[in-house]
Parts: structure tokens; C-alpha cells; sequence
């Protein structure tokens, strides 16, 4: 299985690290040509307006938007999460990804100082409550049709899943906890069935 971590901007390195120690090839993508081969991508945190600024530069956010289209399953995470909503509230002119079908709200817990950790029970990960790291984190406001809602912190989703696309408002890359790499790693295999 090869996984490609979107390297354009962001904390990508800890998700590299985090899908090497699943024990699955990495690849950095930053070019269209990036994606060929891979079975998976991930949208890592950063900046989502500089995120999706140079993906457009490169013209990354349409042969991603095609790929996902394909049915390619695509993880974001904090900013990458922002990146694949249909829509950003309060930011309507900030372009996205518009892939999943989710309203997300930016720095929706407050400020860089407001960042946390919180145990989450996630839908679909056995075991204890795994920590979460919240970053000057989005939540989702909303969800439309056929987005799962997987884990809420405050009553807000924080974790969503649509068809081939899982988005979460926090950092496990952040944590020796493997388990929300790992499954994502059995959609992709769910998915290549």
C-alpha cells in the first residue's frame, strides 16, 4: 500500500511519520504526477488559505478533486479538513476543495492559546478513549446528506466521514496513538476491493 501526504504546506512530516510506522510506503505529493500510484492521500494541518493556494498553483486541487471523484479515499486533518469542505462559514470567498459535503467553521475553539487536549470516543476505533490535540481547530457546523458524524467535542463534530473521505478538526499525528491512521488505512483497503 502506498499513501501520498500532501507536502505543500502543513506539518506533513508527522503524518509520514506516523503512515511509516503503520508500515505502509509514503509518498510526498506536491505535483499532480505525485498522485499516480498512490492508493490514499492525506491532507495534513497548516495553513488551509496557503494549503489550497498552492495546490491551486500547481494545479494539485483539481486532479485532486478528480481523484476523489474516483473514489481515491482522502484524510484531512485540521487544515486539511477546512480544505476539502463544500463551505467555510464566516470565509465564503476562501477557496476549498468543496469535496466533502460539510459547513466548517475556522478557529472555532479560539485562538492559538485556546488549543487543547481532550480524550475522544471515536466511532469505529475499539479500545480506550484516544487523545486528541486541538490547534487553533476548526469544528464542523454542519453536515449534509450522507456525512457520519464519528466523534463530537463540545457537541460539535469533530471527526466526519463521507463515502471515501475522512475529515477530522485535530492532530493524531500529534500523539503515539496510531489508531485514526490505521483507519483510514482500512478504508483504503475497503476501498480497493
Amino acid at each position: 500500500m502506498k499513501i501520498g501526504v500532501s507536502a505543500v504546506q502543513g506539518d506533513f512530516h508527522a503524518h509520514i511519520a506516523a503512515l511509516t510506522q503503520c508500515g505502509v510506503d509514503v509518498v510526498e505529493v506536491r505535483l499532480p504526477a505525485h498522485l499516480d500510484g498512490i492508493d490514499g492521500l492525506v491532507i495534513p494541518g497548516g495553513e488551509s488559505t496557503a494549503i489550497i493556494k498552492m495546490m491551486r498553483l500547481y494545479g494539485l486541487d483539481s486532479a485532486i478533486c478528480e481523484r476523489a471523484g474516483a473514489g481515491l479515499p482522502i484524510y484531512g486533518t485540521c487544515a486539511g479538513l477546512i480544505v476539502m469542505a463544500r463551505q467555510i462559514a464566516d470565509y465564503p470567498e476562501q477557496p476549498s476543495l468543496g469535496l466533502l459535503d460539510i459547513v466548517v467553521r475556522r478557529n472555532a475553539f479560539g485562538r492559538q492559546v485556546d488549543s487543547f487536549e481532550t480524550e475522544l470516543s471515536i466511532q469505529g476505533v475499539p479500545g480506550d478513549p484516544m487523545m486528541a490535540v486541538f490547534i487553533r481547530a476548526p469544528y464542523v457546523q454542519s453536515v449534509g446528506n450522507g456525512v457520519e458524524v464519528l466523534a463530537e467535542v463540545k457537541g460539535h463534530p469533530v471527526l466526519v466521514k463521507q463515502g471515501n473521505l475522512l475529515g477530522g478538526a485535530f492532530h493524531p499525528e500529534l500523539t503515539n496513538d496510531l489508531r485514526l491512521h490505521e483507519l483510514f488505512l482500512r478504508m483504503v483497503q475497503d476501498g480497493n476491493k
